[in-house]
């Protein structure tokens, strides 16, 4: 009777609440103007498909705090239905022959396709359903195999599908730490696949996944330990630390993997594992009410921060950013508006709509002179800096305020986001180099953070002697973190801590910004030319960022590891990829406008740097030469072969393994050799695929033997 009651009431009060749709607004997911801390739990599949009924399993996950159920196939209308009852969401899962050579045989990626449309035309506008999962963990040997590039086309093919049947869903594929480089460019958000069983290591690694994400959220699409090897209480401690860790660092939230101990995969029952959270008979165990015991985020101190705003000429550009700033989710700050000079009535209007702030008006003096002129006003301990084209999120303040608690920064900076354009020509300065960058020396640290987006204890700004007044339009920030590093100061990242930035809004304004960013190299070459080259190209120690994220491309170098064993494999390129055109304004005479602007723009900068153009190209290439014959072959096997026991195999016969960035796995005698598995249907069934370059007829010979040694059935012979 009880338990009838709770259910009776979890269904009667859900039933009053309305679902509204979540969407990507920066680094988080917002449900309206509020922000959503994901609580998501993985469901299903279960052996004998799903319970008679939902409401049961619904009602004790929303009694534990969980909001967001993820599957592994498409919901049925049932499960949509009862899910909004109950107020949860739910993101449905494509499940399709990921995992095979799907570009080979491109009918399973057709399938695929079709599944996904078909699907959507009958639930893409349930309010529950929140998005889709396009793929989940291809297997690396398989992406290295296909060849990345092409594999990530074909999941941005999928999402494109998707996307245009349901515009409002969000569409994510389910990476993991052995394919970093394999992010969809179209994807809404960055979702990993992560096992890390010590809270130290999760927490190092969980801020490389925002540099990875480039400009969109985050979520860990599945995180999860097995009580049976692990035990009740370590699983329950676990999931508790890696939840808090994750919304610790600016996260959306995580998938606890799984709900209940009753899995079904490969057509059999997994019966070797016990990673849910409910037992084979669904009793509870003590990880059940994990979430509820996540704590927000308590801050050492509550200094006062004064946020300073430089504008010459921003009559029109003000307006919305002290929108913005009088939004701001934070109780202890004030607002200096600094007037640079204006000649477009800007300090008669600032005296009459923005009456909470400190008005500042100084003759033309230049962006560094007024940013001093407010710092010199600031009452707070902290200041935060940002310009008239911005606008700050709501959480700002606090993301900010939450680096500086960790102890040991004195500078802190985050990202500085585009707005979706508006017209052709805003989309093209969007993707454009040359925007302004924070530049990391690893996940957590920076070298250079951007004025639009750098908050600075005023101790430290002072110590230095503030911004010099020689940078009057730009370039003042670059030798603002010099200075502050070379003092010993630290400056830190905080994902979450975004400003919306507004690019240049026509191409002839991007083009005059870009050679104002040349002059003020010149300077900057003037004052630090230990940071240059001979050709004056600067020497930054870290790494570039930019917005969108870290993808292969046909010639990207990536770090596999030894025969691609490596546990975690990324690019290695220095500089990651500029913003591609927003899909709204992706076509043929955009793209043409955008590879012009992208030659143009190093040439530009050159000139008005040195007074004379660099003709020479800046990007790099990776030259490979052209592959010689490559033969294929391919052979079942029943006798759980592993990819590792042909390589071992193969390295007792002489062959040597190659470097851990090279796509090949093995050479002997100029002859190279590749090769993954496909799993079949059932568990230790599977295909194994052999490429060979430049293969000669001893080498051929000798790999079809052991091959044929290894896949024979157990009892031959």
């Amino acid at each position: 009777m009880g338990q009838w009651w709770i259910t009776r009431y979890h269904f009667d009060v859900a039933l009053k609440k309305k679902i509204t749709r979540w969407r990507c607004d920066g680094k988080f997911f917002r449900e309206l103007d509020q922000p959503v801390t994901l609580r998501g739990i993985t469901y299903g599949p279960f052996p004998g498909g799903w319970p008679e009924r939902f409401s049961n399993d619904f009602s004790l996950m929303t009694e534990v705090g969980i909001n967001a159920i993820r599957l592994y196939e498409m919901p049925t209308q049932e499960m949509l239905d009862e899910a909004h009852n109950f107020g949860l969401r739910i993101f449905g899962g494509l499940n399709w022959q990921q995992n095979t050579d799907f570009l080979t045989e491109p009918k399973h990626l057709s399938a695929a396709v079709i599944q996904l449309t078909t699907s959507l035309r009958e639930i893409a506008d349930h309010p529950a359903l929140a998005g889709i999962f396009i793929g989940n963990e291809i297997a690396s040997d398989l992406v290295r195999w296909m060849g990345p590039y092409r594999v990530r086309l074909a999941l941005e093919q999928l999402i494109a599908a998707g996307r245009a049947c349901a515009p409002d869903l969000l569409f994510a594929y389910a990476n993991y730490p052995s394919t970093e480089y394999l992010e969809p460019e179209n994807a809404d958000f960055t979702a990993l696949n992560l096992y890390l069983e010590n809270e130290d290591a999760l927490r190092r690694y969980l801020p490389r996944i925002h540099h990875l994400a480039g400009d969109r959220p985050v979520v860990i699409s599945e995180f999860g330990l097995d009580s049976r090897r692990n035990g009740l209480q370590a699983q329950a401690e676990t999931l508790r630390w890696a939840a808090q860790a994750i919304i610790d660092h600016q996260h959306v939230g995580m998938f606890a993997y799984a709900w209940s101990d009753r899995w079904w995969n490969r057509s059999e029952a997994v019966l070797d594992w016990d990673f849910g959270l409910l037992d084979r008979s669904g009793n509870p165990k003590p990880a059940l009410s994990f979430y509820q015991k996540i704590t927000p985020k308590q801050f050492s101190s509550q200094e006062k921060i004064s946020l300073i705003i430089c504008s010459r000429n921003g009559r029109l550009r003000l307006p919305a950013c002290l929108d913005a700033v009088k939004m701001l989710d934070d109780g202890n700050y004030e607002v200096i508006v600094v007037d640079d000079g204006s000649s477009d009535g800007t300090a008669d209007w600032l005296r009459q709509h923005a009456t909470f702030a400190k008005i500042i008006e100084l003759p033309a003096s230049g962006l560094s002179a007024a940013r001093n002129a407010g710092a010199l006003a600031a009452s707070g301990e902290i200041l935060a800096f940002t310009d008239d084209d911005c606008r700050p999120d709501r959480l700002w303040l606090h993301g900010l305020r939450e680096k500086f608690s960790q102890g040991g920064w004195h500078a802190i900076g985050g990202p500085n986001l585009p707005p979706d354009p508006e017209s052709w020509s805003q989309a093209i300065v969007t993707a454009a180099p040359g925007a302004p960058s924070h530049v990391m020396l690893d996940d957590v640290e920076a070298e250079h953070l951007p004025g639009c987006n750098l908050a600075v204890l005023k101790s430290a700004f002072l110590s230095i002697g503030g911004f010099d007044s020689a940078f009057e339009t730009a370039g003042d920030d670059v030798d603002f973190c010099w200075r502050l590093s070379n003092a010993g100061f630290r400056m830190g990242f905080s994902p979450a801590a975004f400003v919306w930035h507004d690019r240049r809004p026509t191409l002839i304004g991007y083009l005059r910004q870009q050679l104002g960013y040349g002059r003020a190299e010149r300077l900057l070459i003037a004052k630090h030319p230990q940071q240059f080259s001979n050709k004056g190209t600067t020497l930054w120690r870290g790494t570039i960022y930019h917005g969108d994220p870290t993808r292969a491309f046909a010639d990207s170098i990536i770090y596999y590891g030894e025969m691609g064993t490596a546990g975690y494999q990324s690019i290695t390129d220095r500089m990651q990829p500029t913003r591609s055109l927003h899909a709204n304004f992706t076509n043929d005479f955009s793209a043409m406008v955008l590879g012009l602007i992208r030659w143009l723009q190093p040439r530009l900068r050159s000139w008005a740097r040195v007074r004379r153009f660099s003709w020479q190209s800046s990007l790099s290439k990776n030259k490979r030469g052209k592959n010689g014959s490559i033969e294929e072959m391919s052979r079942p096997f029943v006798n759980e072969l592993a990819r590792l026991d042909v390589l071992d195999s193969l390295l007792l016969r002489g062959w040597r393994s190659l470097g851990p960035h090279d796509p090949w796995d093995l050479e002997k005698q100029n002859t190279r050799f590749l090769c993954a598995i496909i799993p079949g249907s059932r568990a230790g069934e599977g295909r194994l695929l052999i490429r060979m370059q430049h293969a000669n007829p001893s080498m051929r010979d000798e790999v079809s033997g052991l091959i044929d040694d290894l896949t024979s059935p157990p009892n031959r012979g």
